[in-house]
């Protein structure tokens, strides 16, 4: 046999395996893949203390976060006592978004407390026992949440089945904290 023969029986094989491999991959299968890559991300908050809101803004697409949208989240997360803000951690959003999904609703979540500066922790701490003197909402890394329409139960179930960072229950305050650090409960 000659050697044209040979390659072109390898790369009759070659586009063999190739066709194959393609139609045992369905354009549906293509399609879910394109759009995993692809999705976009979107949270709503209601600010309680402003009253301030953010409806189904997208804070990631295509693989990476939305400075203009995480500027904007950082300031609705702010310490309102002062106007003082902070980067919150897109982690968090991360953790949001998934709560969001294991709750299948839409609604948006209501802000208890986003980031607070040193003062305003230092006060919270004169009034509670349970406000840590580390908190991690000292730096954008914790939120107190609820969801208007969900139960307080189930918003933690949620949390809890991320086993991502720390859920703290609330019933009598009505609100689930949710932070990006250590997996633990309370």
């Amino acid at each position: 046999m000659s050697d044209k023969n040979t390659f072109d029986r390898r790369l009759f094989l070659k586009l063999g395996l190739a066709c194959a491999a393609t139609l045992a991959f369905p354009v549906s299968g293509w399609a879910q893949f394109k759009n995993a890559r692809s999705r976009e991300k979107t949270l709503s908050f209601y600010n309680t203390h402003t009253g301030e809101e953010l409806k189904n803004v997208v804070f990631w697409a295509d693989g990476r976060y939305l400075p203009e949208t995480m500027r904007d989240i950082n300031y609705l997360l702010r310490d309102f006592r002062n106007n003082e803000t902070a980067d919150i951690d897109p982690l968090l959003c991360d953790q949001l978004f998934s709560v969001r999904q294991k709750l299948g609703t839409d609604r948006p979540f209501h802000i208890i407390s986003g980031y607070r500066s040193p003062e305003t922790n230092s006060m919270l701490r004169s009034r509670s026992s349970g406000v840590a003197k580390k908190s991690l909402h000292l730096v954008g890394r914790a939120v107190d949440v609820r969801v208007p329409g969900s139960h307080l139960v189930d918003l933690r179930k949620a949390a809890l089945a991320l086993e991502a960072g720390g859920v703290g229950y609330y019933p009598t305050s009505n609100f689930v904290h949710l932070d990006t650090g250590p997996v633990r409960r309370w």
